[in-house]
């Protein structure tokens, strides 16, 4: 018998209806064995290919080409062409699972946090608004204010998630602004209506996310002053009392201090405490950048290095980072909740009302409006760790860091650029004192392609440096020994 939403359409085109609805899974039940079939082979492949991600390159040094006729094909393609795809992308990928892939802050995934990337892409809920994510939106919520309480905010907290450290940054200093510069209307006004340029201060190895915010904020990335560091690469107060006091000698008008807890290069962290005492002296906005070392709440030896953040009026932190949850997975925390329903929330009219249960639709204070909800992943990896493992991974990896401080110190001809007080370093040779970043660059590009070794290789202090991330906890000491008799024995002319 035919479908009932189908006896009206020709027969061809009703053949054609179904043969398109087979490529979603049928509410229904009716393709059940098929799709699950396709979706158990997708993961058989993963488990294939990862499973020897030890084996093949951490970064693709070639990879084969989409075939153009495969872009946008004409039509569907086959099952058997689809894996084919779905390997392709695997092996043209970053392989961070790679126990010698060190050069960035990104970590192979918890198995919670696939099961969660595959969860909520299955439901594909919006956190929008909370009759589009009844769960998720309660959930991120919930997690949010107690995730805000261990880095020692109080009960009014709240937070949200994002995607990504840098729309997380971009949220809290354009709610900083908002609020400190409220009774000049600036939300609903813009910056035409203030008499001066509002001005950002942060360390001179601040994120970039920092200028982003402020250019898209109308300030301009120029209104982000940047404070020098000391020999450790840490935010000097003294610098920045007196960046203050020159701005608004020029009639600048500072409104929020940025401290960071993990520089991207170096993972340096500032003096907290202190900035949080010169933000309160000057009535500033103190936010937080925790990207990267905010997994160290977790780790009851290293928690004490957050000291400052319970002070912060803002905080971002990402666990995709040292915490292996697939990206995207960033939260920014507020230390009062009031302060985005008046600084920033545009409600949404073609929304439902949740005044009465004392809740608001997320999309309504946050950047993003259309997301996914994140949360899913980020919940199913702290029940697959729990905070003890969590910790425990922290502790691990900052003791492998140690180790290689140690590896380094014993070679007079390798430069430290500053003792790291998280897991990422930076060095370089010094063994070719007339073409040093030639000299560098041709080493990090040797480790890659014969020792499967990678370093990134940024630009600090005028110069290029190899970057350690010390992240993966399948890395060892014998790797280390292996990468450090390969440097032992480089030359490059």
């Amino acid at each position: 018998m035919a479908d009932s939403s189908t006896t009206h359409l020709s027969p061809q085109t009703a053949q054609a209806l179904r043969d398109w609805t087979d490529q979603f899974l049928d509410p229904r039940g009716g393709n059940q064995p098929e799709v699950a079939q396709l979706l158990r082979q997708v993961v058989d492949l993963l488990i294939e290919e990862l499973s020897r991600a030890a084996s093949t390159p951490p970064v693709p040094l070639e990879w084969d080409e989409i075939p153009s006729n495969l872009l946008v094909p004409a039509g569907a393609v086959s099952s058997e062409e689809i894996l084919k795809a779905c390997r392709s992308l695997v092996r043209g990928s970053m392989n961070p699972a790679h126990p010698r892939y060190l050069g960035h802050m990104d970590p192979l995934p918890s198995t919670g946090s696939v099961i969660g990337s595959l969860l909520m892409a299955a439901v594909n809920n919006n956190m929008l608004s909370r009759e589009m994510s009844p769960i998720f939106s309660e959930l991120e919520q919930r997690l949010s204010r107690e995730m805000a309480g261990m880095f020692g905010l109080p009960e009014t907290a709240c937070g949200m998630m994002q995607s990504g450290g840098t729309l997380c940054n971009i949220q809290a200093l354009a709610v900083a602004r908002n609020h400190q510069f409220r009774e000049q209307g600036i939300a609903r006004h813009g910056i035409q209506s203030m008499f001066g340029q509002p001005v950002i201060l942060a360390s001179d190895l601040c994120h970039t996310s920092i200028q982003k915010a402020a250019m898209l904020l109308g300030l301009g990335s120029d209104a982000v002053i940047p404070i020098p560091t000391d020999e450790h690469c840490r935010l000097s107060p003294n610098h920045l009392r007196r960046a203050i006091f020159e701005c608004r000698l020029k009639q600048q008008l500072p409104f929020a201090v940025v401290g960071t807890l993990g520089t991207t290069v170096t993972g340096s962290i500032d003096p907290l405490p202190e900035l949080a005492t010169i933000c309160e002296q000057e009535d500033l906005w103190f936010h937080v950048d925790a990207s990267y070392g905010g997994a160290v709440i977790f780790s009851d030896k290293y928690r004490h290095l957050r000291q400052g953040c319970e002070q912060a009026d803002s905080i971002t932190f990402n666990p995709q980072k040292w915490c292996y949850v697939t990206k995207a997975c960033a939260m920014v925390f507020f230390r009062d909740e009031s302060v985005l329903d008046h600084a920033f929330r545009i409600p949404a009219p073609y929304m439902s009302l949740n005044e009465e249960s004392g809740s608001t639709n997320l999309g309504e204070w946050g950047v993003q409006g259309t997301r996914a909800p994140d949360v899913a992943k980020w919940w199913l990896t702290l029940l697959q760790f729990g905070q003890s493992g969590l910790g425990a991974l922290v502790d691990q990896t900052l003791q492998l860091t140690q180790e290689f401080v140690v590896r380094l110190a014993e070679r007079p001809y390798l430069e430290l650029a500053t003792r790291p007080d998280l897991n990422i370093l930076c060095f370089r040779d010094l063994r070719n004192s007339e073409r040093p970043d030639e000299y560098n660059a041709a080493l990090q590009r040797q480790l890659l392609e014969e020792h499967q070794t990678f370093f990134s290789l940024p630009w600090f202090r005028k110069s290029r440096w190899l970057k350690a991330v010390l992240l993966n906890p399948y890395t060892t000491t014998t790797d280390l020994d292996s990468i450090f008799e390969f440097i032992d024995r480089f030359q490059h002319k």
